[in-house]
């Protein structure tokens, strides 16, 4: 068995396949988005080579810079909302009572499609027999906002469920990395005079730090080209006022038939995509220590 392990021709072997799989699922996709991005083509007929003409005007089109805005609102709030989402877990690793049940319920949208998360909120958001204009009316708030039609909110109203779709995926990720520090440790700090919120900054953090770094990427990235549940419920509506990166490529490139942008876009979220996440992994780059005193 030894023998077989350190032979480099069966090792590449068996790596090869998923290594083609990559290639052809991944970076081969890259390549030909950044290809198609230097070409005017409409996704049928020939293709125009174009240079870098499509790139520049990616620095001149206000649309997309407004919806580049928006994406980077959405990513600052996911980063933001992580701070809830841990808390939320330290309280229900804690033991305490219910946490059976409240750990049934935040899994509930995880269950749920997008397109069904958004027809929920969309039912939600009606503006005169929504749910939530409804309650406003009855504790005396008149004339409701039309939260999906109004520019100044619209955006803002569309953080909220796209937040809710997916806490309970990051609440089981820090349920699960607190549940697996050793309990000897949080012992010890009571014996030591350590109280709660002392153990929770000091010992419990800094051990579930490795995956909150994983989780801010996730949470960052995933933002900056989010698209399915903005799509179906405003289409980056009223006036492109929720409009995102990933939106505006679709638009570009399936309505407006203009394919080349469309690559172009695509391959510039991805290199914000990128960027943004070596930042991330550098302002995270911190030594793991624990003290509490």
């Amino acid at each position: 068995m030894d023998k077989v392990l350190s032979n480099k021709k069966i090792i590449a072997l068996y790596v090869l396949p998923s290594l083609l799989l990559i290639l052809a699922i991944v970076y081969i996709p890259i390549v030909l988005t950044a290809y198609y991005g230097l070409n005017e083509w409409n996704g049928i007929g020939t293709m125009t080579f174009v240079g870098l003409d499509h790139y520049m005007a990616l620095f001149k089109d206000a649309t997309f810079w407004n919806s580049a805005w928006h994406s980077l609102l959405l990513a600052l709030f996911s980063g933001l909302s992580l701070l809830l989402y841990l808390v939320v877990a330290m309280v229900l690793a804690a033991r305490i009572k219910g946490a059976q049940l409240f750990r049934k319920i935040y899994l509930i949208p995880m269950l749920l499609s997008s397109v069904a998360i958004a027809q929920l909120w969309l039912k939600i958001y009606h503006p005169t027999n929504g749910v939530l204009n409804t309650l406003l009316e009855s504790i005396g708030i008149a004339n409701p906002p039309a939260w999906l039609a109004e520019s100044s909110i619209v955006l803002f109203a569309l953080f909220i469920p796209i937040l809710w779709q997916y806490a309970g995926f990051y609440i089981l990720i820090y349920y699960a990395a607190l549940k697996n520090i050793p309990a000897s440790l949080e012992e010890a700090a009571k014996i030591d005079g350590a109280n709660a919120l002392q153990i929770a900054w000091k010992i419990k953090l800094p051990l579930a730090m490795e995956v909150v770094k994983v989780t801010i990427v996730l949470a960052v990235v995933g933002s900056l080209k989010y698209f399915d549940l903005i799509f179906v419920m405003t289409d980056g509506g009223p006036n492109g006022s929720s409009e995102v990166m990933a939106s505006y490529m679709y638009h570009e490139a399936f309505r407006a038939y203009d394919f080349g942008y469309g690559s172009a876009i695509g391959f510039f979220l991805l290199v914000i995509c990128l960027a943004v996440t070596w930042i991330i992994r550098k302002l995270t780059a911190t030594k793991d220590t624990i003290q509490y005193s």
